[in-house]
C-alpha cells in the first residue's frame, strides 16, 4: 500500500500517480542490500518485516568516515519512519555541540555517503524537495526537533554528533518531547547500562496520521501522531531485580505526541507490533526483531 494515499486521503488517483513517480525515483535504491557495515546496528543483521513494499529509502548515516546508525527514511513526508541504532553507554550529558546536518545520499545532485552541515547560502534549494530543512522548524511554535536516535543513547562523541541530522529527526510536540518521552529515553538509558551485559538494539519509529507542517503553503513535513521504540538485549543480567528482568531480552514503548494524554506506555515488543498494525500501513507480518530477539537465534552475542 502506498502511504501517501493513507497520508493525505481525497484524490486517491492524483496521489497514487505521485507513488508511482516516487517509486521511479527511490525504488532502486530503497531495495538495495545493506552492508555489512551498516547491518551491525540491527540485530541478527535484519531489518524490520513488513515495510518492503513501501517506497522508503534505507540511509547508512556515515559521519567522519564511519557508519554510525540506520534510518529509513519517507521522502515525501520528509521525515524518518524509524532510526536504529546500538546503544552506548552513557552518563546521559549532551556533550558535543554540531550545527545540524542534511544527507547527500537523499539528493541527485550528490552522490557523497557522508552527513554534511548545512550551508549558510540558498544551496539547500537543491536538496528541500527530497528531505527536511532548518525553515522548515524555524516558524514553528508547536513543534520542535525530536531525535529518533538520541545523542544521549550514544557514548562517543562523534556518534553523539551524528544524531545530529534532520534525517534523524521529527517534529515532536514541546511539552511531550522534553516530558514523556524524555523521561522514557533516560529510564531505557539507565536499564540497558545497568543490566544489558552484550549489545543492545534499539529501534525508534512514528506513526502519522496525515497533519503537516507547512511551509509557504506548501506541505512539508508529516507530523507523527505517535513514537513507538524497542530495544533488544539478549546477554543481560540474569540477577536484575524481577521488574527490571521482566523486560528482557526485549521490550518496547509507545506514546502520544501531544502536549496532553501523552504518558509513555510500556508493553511487551509482540504488543507493540499489534498496536502498530492497527495504526499504521505495516503488512501483516510486521515484526520487529529477527525472531522476536529470541536469544538462542544468536547465542554469541
Amino acid at each position: 500500500m502506498c502511504p501517501l494515499v493513507q497520508f493525505f486521503p481525497g484524490r486517491r488517483m492524483d496521489r497514487m500517480l505521485v507513488c508511482l513517480l516516487l517509486a521511479g525515483m527511490v525504488g532502486a535504491e530503497v531495495q538495495e542490500i545493506l552492508s555489512p557495515e551498516c547491518k551491525q546496528f540491527l540485530y541478527m543483521g535484519t531489518l524490520p518485516r513488513g515495510l518492503e513494499e513501501q517506497p522508503f529509502k534505507k540511509i547508512c548515516q556515515f559521519y567522519a568516515g564511519k557508519p554510525r546508525f540506520i534510518t529509513l527514511y519517507d521522502t515525501f513526508s520528509r521525515i524518518p519512519v524509524y532510526s536504529a541504532y546500538t546503544f552506548k553507554r552513557s552518563d546521559g550529558f549532551k556533550k558535543v555541540d554540531v550545527p545540524w546536518m542534511y544527507e547527500p545520499q537523499l539528493s541527485m545532485k550528490s552522490d557523497s555517503r557522508e552527513m554534511q552541515h548545512f550551508p549558510s547560502d540558498n544551496h539547500h534549494r537543491s536538496f528541500e524537495d527530497s528531505q527536511a530543512v532548518l525553515e522548515d522548524y524555524s516558524n514553528s511554535v508547536i513543534f520542535e526537533r525530536g531525535q529518533l536516535n538520541p545523542d544521549e543513547h550514544q557514548g562517543d562523541l562523534d556518534d553523539k554528533a551524528a544524531t545530529y541530522t534532520l534525517t534523524n529527526v521529527v517534529p515532536q510536540v514541546r511539552e511531550f518531547n522534553i516530558g514523556p518521552w524524555k523521561n522514557h529515553e533516560h529510564t531505557i538509558r539507565q536499564r540497558l547500562n545497568n543490566y544489558c551485559r552484550g549489545t543492545a538494539y534499539v529501534i525508534t519509529g512514528i506513526t502519522t496520521s496525515g497533519h503537516t507542517i507547512r511551509r509557504e503553503n506548501i506541505n512539508r513535513l508529516g507530523i507523527p501522531t505517535y513514537l513507538w521504540s524497542a530495544y533488544c538485549c539478549t546477554n543481560f543480567d540474569h540477577n536484575a531485580p524481577y521488574s527490571e528482568r521482566s523486560k528482557f531480552p526485549a521490550f518496547a514503548a509507545h506514546g502520544l505526541n501531544d502536549k496532553v494524554d501523552n504518558r509513555v506506555q510500556e508493553m511487551t515488543v509482540q504488543q507493540l507490533e499489534i498496536f502498530l498494525k492497527k495504526v499504521t500501513y505495516v503488512d501483516s507480518s510486521f515484526q520487529i526483531f529477527y525472531q522476536n530477539c529470541d536469544p538462542a537465534t544468536n547465542m554469541l552475542n
